[in-house]
């Protein structure tokens, strides 16, 4: 950009181009577009093997430039790479949509590297040319890209988001597709504790890795394909003398070279030549969090267009917290800089905060368990532990500031300590914002629930925090066998409480002798690291003072209070990766995402665990701090949470209404065993068609091919004797865990029966060709293989499904529905002033003026119950059995549980609408009600395992009669088979739920049906489903509607028809039916 006859710094995120011209090659815009539609495809892979994430991108047609056998390709070698690396974990790594996307876009440019590298070239090109034309006269121009250029791969992601296991992926990838020998693998890193870390987690990846050694000689004499590890800080131009330094000039040749926090050298030019030396002849990726941050304040055009150039992928921390990952955060926001004594009440605060978490982890640990959450930990951290400073003419240091509180603190002098709680609790410390409140306002919500007084509240924070609860003094403690360690204990008690690691001792000691506040200074020759402990289960270690190995890479879940010191201005690339490694989270089933952006219900007060509460020693680190984070587009003033009550029609509850579920006590996963044998009435279809079309296309370059070539046929039994039914036992076994299935047990035998029952017909339908069933190599018999591994893996899934339904028919009852039915009782938690529950409303803290009309509206009950105006957008739809029903909004507001989407929002409409038109013509004598249906602990499920819960519940009512529809809009993009399409299904199955569930509780005035609105247009759809010649009519007899509303096709009408009375009698829905094997309905 052009200003004042300047060029004007242009910032990294609208210069990566490369990761544009990727975008492109399916159809998105940029990438905020790409993450917002992938994030709903799902996790990992079907049952023949093929990833929900490959489903989404293949079902966007025309848009996607790339030949479905090449995407079909790349998704194989992704998942071969990944089981690879699962092969010695204990707990397979299950890739989240972001980290595939990232190895996908990985695998498409080694693809054109090494296979098409001028046609890239030529591509890119003329991607840079149509995209500088589209810009003004004073917008940058993107340059061109050199063969230089596509040398070097960098990934900018959030610290927490799996930037190692990225790097393990891209290890296999390399190699993959790399035809020429290597001279040196290498992995730099920025200090040894990083290379020790991850020497660690490659041998867990089955990656061979070692610590350089200048006299290894290289590949030839360490192993083939082994990395060696060195930190950056040892590179040098020219070796001189002795010392671990290693020249340049050491790894001459073609280079694989990995760098981690590629930020490390981009300010340093040494440094950074070094690293471009290293790759210069070979091929470097590098990652890091912080690419943004350090290019920003280098300000270097040149290296800003380099690396805009090589970024493949941008998942920045501010996609990562916005998708719901790693832990919310909470920083004080103090109007003026604080004086000692309020620093010490600011201490104070942070410290039962952190005692308030220790609570809730201790009583709640059973029920926290899933959440895979670690003990608290308060940390003090900054870039320079020792800064000396002068103020009121005496020397101070932040970390003595800290050691003075805890002296303080411990004494209780005069009861400072108790009245200070008691003030902080209140939330009158006299610390307020730049709006007057006071900072502790509404704070400690769980510690006046609870109800200690601040006097007991003092002594459990001694026994629990401190292990001393008679109190004292601070004991600083020099732990002689671990340079840098000061032990922190109590007077008279045996256990360290905390540890001050710093790089030099003595100056801090020296300050210490010369502070008349008390402390003690000892020294202990017999304790061992307690740093190298921090991270055990028994550890005794609760704070941890001037830890910069954390903000460097140091590997801890723990940390969950976050105190600042010495935080400078110039370094925002480190205050963002420290701010990572605080927020990183593992979450519930390893989702790496907080409980508020996951489905069901959770332990009250989780979210106090999954906060990150930051401090600071002086007001003005937080300022800092906060500036930072908002340069990366990250809100940090966080939300109000405002409760909105819903208001149920007592009326409509009052019509016996029911609705069929499993009893609370009756759970199939624990009360039903079922062992896996063959069962006629399952079968599993698999489709390798296109498996064998990849292979072909990986050979012929980019021919493209009939994506559905090939025919249903038998494996015969001569090639069942080539199945290695060890290797299919132990998958199937692998597979049924990773799938949930419990109480699915299955014999070693059970594979082979499955696939030799032959009477009365085959289990199992294989589209393939004929050298998959025939194999007449050994890369054939790995296909038969595979083959037979995607049969067991569906059939065992679709085994689970019949016994599930069959289990389901015998124990589920018609429950009448009241204002207890988790629907209508949702967020009682947090919503407890009322008997019904509600919503939980978010919105940002910066925006004033919107909080106040959302406070407002909430308040004027007219309005909100009964019109649709206001901030709120929301549906007022007087059959729905509650209100308000609200609907999702963009960035600023957002709510629990969320608003309804798009295709939600419109069948509500339009259901609306036809009630109002229709009421007293078609549906006179009837009645209508609606509710929508909530998700996996909530609301009403089919499927469990695989978790369909129908968006709502439609009841038709004529007299006594209930007329029961489940209705899901939803888009259909990756949907392509009937036969395959449970939720399409659906319908098939609930007669006879119904008829089974009426015989047992005497009710054969009930029926239950089900319809999918599809969201993805009917031509869309035709073209791709079944063998594309469905038309409207075909689709309505499979139950699938689309959400049309003309003289010829009316959606709604179709779905009240099916129910109407016809002839003075109720008509029933469609009788179930099975389509013949490779059919759809009709």
């Amino acid at each position: 950009m052009i200003r004042n006859g300047k060029a004007e710094y242009v910032k990294l995120e609208q210069r990566l181009v490369l990761l544009a011209w990727l975008n492109g090659h399916f159809g998105y815009e940029n990438n905020r577009d790409l993450l917002a539609d992938i994030k709903a495809a799902g996790e990992g892979f079907d049952a023949s093997g093929r990833s929900y994430v490959y489903h989404r991108l293949e079902a966007r047609g025309d848009k996607v430039k790339i030949p479905p056998a090449d995407l079909a390709r790349y998704d194989d070698n992704i998942r071969e790479h990944l089981h690879t690396m699962n092969a010695r974990r204990p707990k397979p790594i299950r890739l989240q949509y972001f980290q595939h996307l990232a190895v996908l876009y990985t695998e498409i440019f080694l693809e054109w590297y090494f296979h098409r590298r001028g046609e890239m070239l030529r591509s890119l090109n003329h991607f840079i040319e149509k995209r500088n034309a589209a810009k003004t006269a004073s917008d940058t121009k993107d340059a061109k890209f050199s063969d230089s250029d596509l040398k070097k791969l960098a990934f900018w992601m959030a610290t927490g988001s799996g930037k190692t296991l990225i790097m393990h992926i891209n290890y296999r990838q390399f190699l993959h597709y790399n035809d020429l020998p290597l001279d040196n693998i290498l992995l730099i890193t920025p200090n040894e504790g990083l290379s020790e870390q991850h020497m660690v987690e490659m041998a867990t990846s089955d990656i061979p890795a070692r610590r350089f050694d200048l006299n290894d000689g290289g590949l030839l004499m360490t192993g083939k394909d082994v990395v060696r590890v060195i930190e950056i800080t040892k590179l040098v131009e020219e070796k001189r003398g002795g010392g671990l330094s290693v020249p340049v000039e050491a790894f001459e040749g073609n280079n694989l070279i990995f760098v981690d926090e590629g930020h490390k050298g981009s300010g340093g030019e040494a440094w950074r030549s070094f690293r471009d030396a290293l790759g210069e002849t070979g091929f470097t990726f590098e990652y890091s969090a912080t690419f943004g941050q350090a290019l920003t304040a280098a300000r270097n055009d040149q290296l800003t267009e380099e690396y805009g150039k090589a970024i493949v992928f941008d998942y920045s921390y501010r996609y990562f917290h916005g998708d719901g990952y790693g832990k919310d955060f909470c920083i004080l926001n103090l109007m003026e800089e604080t004086t000692e004594d309020k620093t010490e009440t600011l201490l104070l605060g942070n410290l039962l905060s952190f005692y308030e978490q220790q609570q809730v982890f201790e009583e709640q640990a059973e029920a926290l368990r899933p959440y895979n959450l670690e003990k608290p930990l308060w940390v003090f951290v900054g870039s320079t532990v020792n800064a000396v400073y002068t103020e009121n003419k005496e020397k101070r240091s932040d970390v003595l500031t800290v050691a003075r509180f805890l002296q303080h603190l411990l004494e209780n002098r005069r009861g400072w300590t108790v009245r200070t709680i008691q003030k902080l609790i209140e939330g009158k410390t006299g610390l307020v914002t730049p709006d007057g409140q006071d900072v502790f306002e509404g704070k400690f919500n769980h510690l006046r629930e609870t109800g200690p007084t601040p006097a007991e509240a003092y002594l459990d924070i001694l026994a629990k925090i401190f292990h001393a609860p008679a109190g004292g003094g601070l004991h600083l403690c020099d732990i002689r066998s671990s340079a840098g360690e000061l032990g922190l204990k109590a007077s008279g008690a045996e256990d360290y409480f905390g540890l001050i690691y710093i790089g030099d001792t003595s100056t801090f000691k020296k300050l210490v002798e010369e502070d008349v506040s008390g402390m003690t200074l000892e020294e202990d020759a017999v304790t061992g690291s307690l740093f190298d402990g921090v991270n055990k289960p028994d550890t005794s270690i609760n704070i941890l003072i001037g830890a910069k190995k954390f903000m460097e890479g140091w590997n801890s879940w723990r940390v969950s209070n976050m105190g600042l010191l010495n935080i400078g201005r110039q370094e925002g690339s480190q205050i963002i990766q420290l701010f990572g490694r605080g927020v990183r989270l593992r979450g519930r089933d390893f989702t790496l995402k907080r409980s508020s952006s996951l489905d069901g219900k959770h332990p009250d007060y989780l979210s106090l665990l999954e906060t990150l509460n930051i401090f600071a020693v002086r007001a003005n680190y937080m300022s800092q701090f906060r500036e930072y984070l908002e340069k990366e587009g990250v809100e940090t003033e966080g939300t109000v949470e405002l409760p909105l009550f819903i208001q149920p029609n007592k009326a409509f509850l009052g019509r016996g209404l029911v609705v069929p579920r499993v009893p609370e006590n009756c759970h199939f996963a624990t009360e039903e065993d079922i062992l896996l044998e063959p069962d006629p009435a399952v079968c599993a279809g698999v489709d390798m068609s296109l498996k064998v079309e990849s292979l072909i296309s990986g050979f012929a370059s980019v021919t493209a091919v009939d994506a559905r070539a090939g025919s249903e046929r038998p494996i015969p039994p001569d090639s069942l004797e080539l199945v290695d039914w060890e290797r299919a036992y132990l998958d199937l076994i692998e597979h049924k865990e990773r799938k949930g299935l419990t109480n699915l047990a299955i014999l070693p035998d059970a594979p082979r029966r499955i696939l030799a029952t032959t009477e009365p017909e085959r289990l199992y339908s294989l589209v393939a060709d004929e050298s998959v069933v025939r194999p007449e190599s050994f890369a054939g018999t790995a296909l038969l293989q595979e083959a037979v591994v995607n049969i067991l893996r569906k059939y065992a899934e679709n085994f689970y499904r019949v016994r599930r339904e069959r289990w389901d028919s015998k124990h589920m009852v018609y429950k009448t529905l009241d204002e207890s039915d988790p629907n209508l009782s949702f967020n009682q938690a947090s919503v407890k002033e009322r008997e019904s529950g509600g919503y939980v409303v978010k919105v940002q803290r910066s925006e004033k003026e919107l909080v106040s009309a959302v406070e407002k509206l909430i308040g004027e009950v007219d309005r909100l119950y009964k019109e649709e105006s206001g901030k709120l957008p929301r549906i007022h739809f007087d059959r729905h059995l509650y209100q308000p029903l609200l609907v999702e909004q963009e960035d600023k507001v957002t709510m629990t549980p969320r608003g309804l989407n798009k295709s939600e929002a419109r069948f509500v409409r339009d259901l609306k609408d036809y009630w109002a038109i229709e009421r007293d013509k078609s549906l006179a004598g009837l009645e209508v009600f609606l509710l929508r249906n909530l998700s996996r602990g909530t609301g009403i499920g089919f499927f469990e395992e695989r978790g369909f819960y129908p968006d709502f519940i439609l009841w038709i009512m004529d007299g006594k009669k209930q007329h029961i529809v489940f209705v899901e809009p939803h888009g259909m993009r990756h949907a392509d088979a009937y036969r395959h399409d449970e939720k399409a299904r659906l319908h098939e199955e609930l007669p006879k739920l119904a008829k089974d569930i009426g015989a047992r509780s005497k009710r054969k005035d009930i029926t239950l049906d089900s319809y999918i609105v599809s969201a993805t247009p009917f031509d869309d759809l035709r073209k791709k489903y079944e063998d594309g010649t469905w038309d409207r009519k075909k689709f309505a007899d499979a139950h699938i509607l689309f959400p049309e509303r003309c003289q010829d096709y009316d959606y709604l009408k179709r779905i009240f028809t099916e129910q109407l009375p016809a002839g003075g009698e109720i008509r029933s829905p469609l009788p179930a039916r099975t389509p013949p094997r490779g059919s759809g309905p009709g």
